[in-house]
């Protein structure tokens, strides 16, 4: 099953705002949310870390949690594992972000269903770094 079409990929890649939380990224430029995080920022994002060390990470000033972000973020990409992303896309919903991205293999039918009912675009299973230059 797809969860996400080209529609939703391209809204959220395109217009639902240029500020990324990405969840899972840290100083460790040997993870694929490293590499992913500078691929965004070269498209123009900004890219807000979080992670339990909040850490700054690429220039940018990391939060441990979604809810300690102190201003309005737009995207949540989220690199944990399955069995923790639905709790990230609740938080996501919570903070009033617009939508939620599951990085590849990152799968949670429950989640989608609660995310997109509380009317947040979402995507699963993808990787923006690889979506972006399809654009």
């Amino acid at each position: 099953m797809t969860y996400g079409d080209d529609a939703t990929v391209r809204r959220i890649l395109q217009d639902d705002g240029d500020t990324w939380a990405v969840v899972g990224l840290s100083s460790n430029t040997r993870r694929a949310a490293h590499g992913v995080a500078r691929v965004l920022q070269r498209a123009g994002k900004r890219v807000v870390p979080v992670h339990p060390k909040a850490e700054t990470v690429l220039g940018e000033q990391g939060y441990a949690t979604l809810a300690d972000i102190p201003f309005p973020v737009d995207v949540v990409d989220v690199f944990v594992n399955s069995g923790l992303a639905g709790g990230i896309a609740d938080q996501a919903v919570a903070v009033g972000a617009k939508a939620v991205w599951f990085q590849l293999d990152v799968v949670d039918e429950a989640a989608f269903d609660r995310t997109t009912a509380a009317g947040l675009d979402m995507v699963m299973d993808k990787c923006p770094a690889i979506e972006l230059p399809l654009l």
